[in-house]
């Protein structure tokens, strides 16, 4: 799982999917502007509302991290691609024994971190340890947590017993950045083997990568990478018309549209999204113990009203956790759809025929106020009072995700695949369905992705059915960018953002 601007990264179950080779280049590139000749030593600026709170993927650094680092400075194993294939990367070859449970990595020959120092099975065990380690604050953690043991039997050489098998393994390693295991300060500095190395982070301001002269794989196709950070998507779009950038990674200004749409200097992508917005219960804090409780509140919010009111003629309905990307999608938004009548009868039915009050815990950057006022507005038309608490994200991680001590919240879930977290009791929303639980363990434990996926099909349908959460929308993912670009991905998968195929016209 992972949360926009909060501290958390995470991830859930996935298919086993088709493996292959590659190094830079991926599926899923936006713009045409490469069908001529593009300039090799050109800096390409990228704005973003998402700087990293450190650099740091296990310690809280945050969207911004994954966002800037993630496929450009760090790489994996394996890496997801745009368009959510699983390919080799830094594993030039794996097995997998007979019963599922022994993984044998071969890694690949010749790989350089950014300090000099050449890749060896040491690097991979210390990462996969850093991951699961105690103090480690990725959500990745409880998805890596069926490590049973890692050996190092030579330097291109590691072996992973599993505790059970998992058939995410693979998928989650897709996750897990290969870090010198002598690297030190990884909050404030880098040591990565991607094909571009950091230069500068100028906190509150930008930060730039540098194209690493020594990459084991194809070169990046621009020198220098610069993120630009602003405030709000006012200044985002200000510095896109001024060409103080070149590419907006997530446009979050619908209204600011046209002029771009207008403009032949520019070009609208709208790509698929994984992003959910949520308005999650506490579900062992009453009233939203009770399902009767969860599908009245679900019923009395209008989404289709919100999600136009936020995003004009953008994003999705979605009636569940499953985007339509995923594997076991399936349409549930006619479940606990809109119906004010039926929400006034489920309270009556809970015992709350004069309703109730909450205090919605709201993070205080867009769109969640102004989502928590919509929310607001529509629940004191069936009798429930909402009292709106604004925190920051550190305040979000800290009471809510870390102490579950909130009645609801607002929150966005970044991640593809992200259903399984219903099938942990122990999750911030303490959803506890010991069929789904059950459901989920034995899709982990699936034998192919036909039985995994029927699984969790099952999943999706009782957690829809129980209003586990209300999942309000699915963000759209619009990039904006200079028609001089191309080469840029389209989809807005996990919050990653390869910049290393960019090409840029002079």
């Amino acid at each position: 799982m992972s949360l926009k601007k909060t501290s958390l990264y995470g991830t859930a179950t996935a298919a086993a999917l088709a493996l292959t080779v590659t190094a830079c280049g991926g599926s899923g590139a936006g713009g045409s502007a490469g069908s001529g000749t593009y300039d090799k030593n050109a800096t390409v600026s990228i704005g973003s509302l998402y700087e990293p709170q450190n650099l740091d993927n296990t310690a809280g650094g945050g969207q911004g991290v994954t966002e800037a680092l993630n496929g450009n400075v760090y790489e994996g194993l394996f890496r997801l691609t745009d368009d959510g294939k699983v390919e080799k990367l830094l594993a030039e070859d794996y097995k997998v024994s007979g019963d599922g449970l022994t993984y044998t990595f071969t890694l690949r020959d010749g790989v350089k971190f950014h300090s000099g120092k050449e890749l060896t099975s040491q690097d991979v065990k210390y990462s996969l340890q850093k991951v699961i380690a105690d103090d480690s604050q990725s959500a990745r953690k409880s998805n890596l947590e069926v490590i049973k043991d890692i050996t190092t039997p030579d330097a291109r050489t590691v072996k992973v017993t599993l505790s059970q098998k998992s058939i995410s393994f693979v998928y989650n390693l897709s996750y897990v950045w290969i870090i010198d295991s002598q690297a030190k300060n990884l909050k404030t500095t880098e040591d990565g083997t991607g094909p571009y190395k950091l230069d500068k982070w100028t906190r509150g301001s930008a930060l730039s990568l540098d194209r690493f002269a020594s990459y084991w794989g194809d070169a990046a196709k621009s020198k220098e990478v610069v993120f630009h950070y602003y405030k709000d998507a006012t200044a985002l779009n200000n510095a896109l018309l001024t060409n103080a950038v070149d590419v907006v990674t997530s446009e979050q200004s619908p209204d600011a549209l046209d002029q771009f749409k207008s403009n032949q200097n520019y070009r609208v992508n709208d790509g698929n999204s994984t992003t959910k917005l949520l308005l999650a219960f506490n579900d062992k804090a009453k009233p939203f113990t009770d399902v009767k409780v969860r599908q009245a509140v679900s019923a009395a919010i209008d989404d289709k009203k919100l999600l136009e009111s936020v995003w004009g003629g953008y994003g999705k309905l979605i009636g569940s956790m499953v985007p339509p990307t995923d594997p076991w999608y399936e349409d549930l938004t006619k479940v606990n759809a809109y119906d004010p009548a039926r929400a006034k009868q489920l309270l009556a039915e809970a015992g709350y025929a004069k309703g109730f009050a909450f205090t919605l815990d709201t993070p205080n950057y867009d769109p969640h106020p102004t989502a928590a006022t919509f929310i607001k507005s529509q629940l004191a038309k069936v009798g429930i009072t909402v009292t709106i608490n604004t925190i920051t994200p550190d305040e979000w991680y800290t009471k809510v995700y870390k102490n579950h001590d909130f009645n609801a919240t607002l929150q966005e879930h970044v991640n593809d695949r992200d259903l399984v977290w219903y099938g942990n009791p122990d999750f911030y929303w303490g959803y506890d369905n010991k069929q789904v639980t059950q459901w989920v363990q034995q899709a982990e434990e699936a034998s192919s992705t036909a039985e995994q996926t029927a699984l969790l099909k099952k999943v999706n349908e009782k957690t829809a059915e129980e209003a586990a959460s209300d999942w309000l929308y699915l963000y759209p993912q619009i990039v904006v960018a200079s028609s001089k670009l191309s080469g840029y991905p389209l989809n807005g998968l996990n919050s990653q953002f390869y910049a290393y195929d960019i090409e840029k016209k002079g």
